[in-house]
């Protein structure tokens, strides 16, 4: 997949991990103890992922200009 493609990809995983994370924060609040599992590592995982992929995307994008 090449760095234009990545970054959208990147940007969306973000953003509904950080969604989940505020999901996660306004159940908790509203008394919601026992959250579903899927939440949660969507929580956990997603922001880190899209995190990952838009570095990755940076990185590749910065290479190519070089060349």
């Amino acid at each position: 997949m090449t760095a234009p493609k990545l970054m959208p990809l990147a940007i969306g995983l973000f953003a509904v991990g950080v969604l989940a994370i505020i999901a996660v924060f306004v159940l908790f609040a509203l008394g919601h103890g026992d959250l579903p599992v899927w939440l949660n590592v969507a929580a956990t995982y997603l922001p880190a992922a899209g995190l990952g992929l838009g570095i990755i995307a940076v990185v590749r994008k910065s290479r190519q200009k070089r060349s």
